[in-house]
Parts: structure tokens; sequence; C-alpha cells
């Protein structure tokens, strides 16, 4: 298999009430460390409502993140492409594409929350299908220099162009978020894009759907005459690690049923609908209904492959659902202890030096007695030396 990608997938979500100040500095300074550890990517997601998810604005959090990191991609994860005149979102795209010297990625969807799209008078499906819409504006903005016009029950265009072209070559990326139905893989096939499958470990349905979300991309793909790579196929999910299944047991205590209490009672997302009515259920949810890891980096490792088996051909990137079910020390912890062990088994990084120990294993004894004989010899040599000169 290909180099796997690591990064993770920032809601975030935070228990209403606390300081969103210091809780916006905390997500800051992961995504710091997470470029420090050699993660691929971070996708930042766009909320309005609920009082959990708090960035309302991918794009100047990223710009922020850009200025305190040096390698980390940065993607809108996502942008409710919905909600926006989708002129706006191509400059905006293409403005931080300059700003970060092509580290940007743009992942779009209709937006999760209804509690978000009533404010502005729109339903789910009024959302969907806007979705449909303003992506197709938004790949010619990109993609091309004639002059679109377009009209939506929202917005208008007239000659409408990008004033910068990409500073990306010919494009950054650009994916389409998906559940479990064929929604967003079918525009993704249709327009050449890539995929973030949020829901692929996120509920049993998800992850039963993988194989079949990309069979409607390649569909859609042949009928539309796109090409769509399976490197750009992310997959989203949900882990905490520590040195042993205890202690990893024992650390999300600190907030994993905050997390689980959100998507049962408040956000009206039934498409994480979520199990678990005390701490030691909602672990066994996560771990038993395959959707997750708490435990170790074996534990950890082990989901990955099943994740990698079930898409019936690989994937492109593995993102990691960002949480705070532990305190943020063993939050770090778990992401450090992610990168040393899980990520080198999936971008070949292992396997050379564990050859390169069995080899020196292998030879050791006949090497040693080697050593042993020069250090004899000069022994010798030198108690020669002294003889004669005597």
């Amino acid at each position: 298999m290909a180099r796997l990608r690591f990064g993770i997938f920032l809601a975030p979500f935070h228990p209403a009430g606390e300081n969103p100040t210091t809780a916006l500095q905390r997500d800051l300074r992961l995504v710091e460390h997470l470029d420090e550890l050699g993660y691929d990517e971070a996708w930042i997601g766009e909320h309005h409502s609920a009082g959990s998810e708090i960035i309302a604005s991918p794009e100047i959090f990223i710009a922020a993140a850009a200025e305190r990191t040096r390698h980390i991609r940065l993607g809108t994860g996502v942008t409710s492409l919905s909600y926006h005149n989708p002129l706006w979102v191509a400059e905006r795209m293409v403005l931080l594409d300059h700003l970060t010297r092509g580290r940007v990625m743009l992942g779009v969807g209709p937006g999760s929350l209804p509690t978000d799209s009533a404010m502005i008078g729109l339903n789910p499906t009024d959302t969907r299908e806007l979705l449909e819409e303003n992506l197709d504006i938004v790949m010619r903005l990109l993609r091309g220099d004639e002059p679109v016009n377009a009209e939506t029950r929202t917005h208008k265009l007239i000659d409408a162009r990008l004033h910068l072209r990409p500073y990306s070559d010919p494009l950054f990326d650009v994916a389409v978020a998906a559940v479990a139905s064929p929604t967003g893989p079918r525009l993704a096939g249709r327009h050449g894009l890539g995929l973030l499958s949020i829901g692929a470990t996120l509920t049993k349905e998800g992850f039963d759907a993988l194989a079949h979300h990309w069979g409607v991309m390649e569909e859609r793909a042949a009928t539309f005459g796109t090409t769509v790579d399976r490197a750009k196929w992310r997959l989203v999910g949900l882990m905490h690690v520590a040195e042993t299944r205890e202690q990893a047991y024992k650390e999300v205590e600190h907030g994993i049923e905050q997390w689980f209490r959100y998507f049962q009672k408040v956000a009206a997302f039934p498409q994480m609908a979520v199990e678990g009515g005390d701490v030691k259920e909602m672990i066994d949810f996560v771990n038993e209904a395959g959707i997750g890891a708490i435990g170790t980096v074996e534990d950890a490792a082990a989901q990955v492959q099943r994740l990698v088996d079930q898409s019936n051909g690989g994937f492109g990137a593995m993102l990691l659902l960002a949480h705070e079910w532990a305190n943020p020390q063993a939050t770090r912890r778990s992401y450090e202890l992610i990168a040393q062990h899980v990520m080198p088994r999936f971008q070949g990084q292992a396997q050379a030096t564990l050859d390169a120990k069995a080899r020196a294993s292998e030879v050791r004894s006949g090497h040693a007695d080697q050593q042993n004989a020069a250090v004899a010899h000069m022994t010798e040599k030198y108690q020669k030396e002294l003889a004669d000169k005597g």
C-alpha cells in the first residue's frame, strides 16, 4: 500500500460553558503539536450553534494556524457551502492558498447542524440541493477563466471571475464530505474531487458503506468523464491510546460522557447516533461496534488495518476525529504514541528498521567474535612491541 497520510478532523468539540478563548488557543496549540509530530493534515470545521463546535470560520482559524506551523496542510472540514456565496468561498480559498504557499485544502458539505441553517431560513433538504449548485459554481470559478453567470435561491452571479489564480498548480485539493448516503461520493465523482468519509467509522452504517462509496465515485466519474484517485479519499475515525488499555479507559473518563451527551441530547445530527448510558458502555460502544479504538497502539493499528481492508483497495489518509475525551496532556500523548508507533507501520518506515535489527541480530555472534579477536590481536601486538623494546 502507498504511504498512508495521517491527520485530524477538528470540529472542535468543547464543553458548553467553558472559556471559549482558552479552548480556541488549545486547538491552535494542538495543530502546532501535530505539525511537530509529522502529521500530514488538519481539517477545521464550521458551525454556528449548539455551543460546542465553536469555530465559525475555518478560513480564519487556518490563517492563524498557518503562521504557527511549517509543514502540516490545513483544510476546511468542512465549509458549509450552502450557507455562502460560492464566489466568495472560492476567493477566500485562493487567498489562503497564496498565504500558506499551497498548504490549504477545501472541504465542502451542506452543513451538519440544522440549528445553523435554520437561522438563514434553510432546511436540510435545501442545503443539500444548494450544495450541488454551489459546488458546480465553485469548481467552474477555480478551474477556468470564463465568466460565470448563475442564479440560485440565495445568490445571483453576473460575469463572475476570480481576480487571483490559485498558488497551487493546477489547484489545491478539494474534497466533498460524506456520511452514509451517496450524496457526497456522487458529487465528488462528478467533479473528479476527493472524498471525506466522515461517517465511515462513526456509525456501523458508514463503515458498511465504505466500499459502496468508492463504487459510486467510480460510476459518476465514468459517467462525466472525470477521474478519481484513492489517494484523495480520507476516512475520519475515533481513537484514544495510552501505554495500556486500562490507562486509556481511565483517561477517557475525563470527557467522553460530555461528547456522547452532545450527540445524544444536543446536536440534531442523527447520523451520529452514538450509544451508551455510562462511561463503560460508551467505551464498549466505540471498541465493540468497530467504530474506533480506545486502548493501545496495537488496537489503533488494528483499527486502521480494518478500514484498509473494508475500503476494498485502500485510501489516502486516516483522519482522527479530534475530541477531548482525555485531559490535554493525555490527549497530546495519545497523538504522540500514534505518531511513534502506528503511523510508521502504514508509511513504509517501520519495517526497514525492524529488518535492519533482524539482520544485525543474525550476525551478532560472529561479529562479536571478530571484535574480541581484534582486541586480542592488538593487545598481543603491543605486548610483542614491549618485549622487542626490552
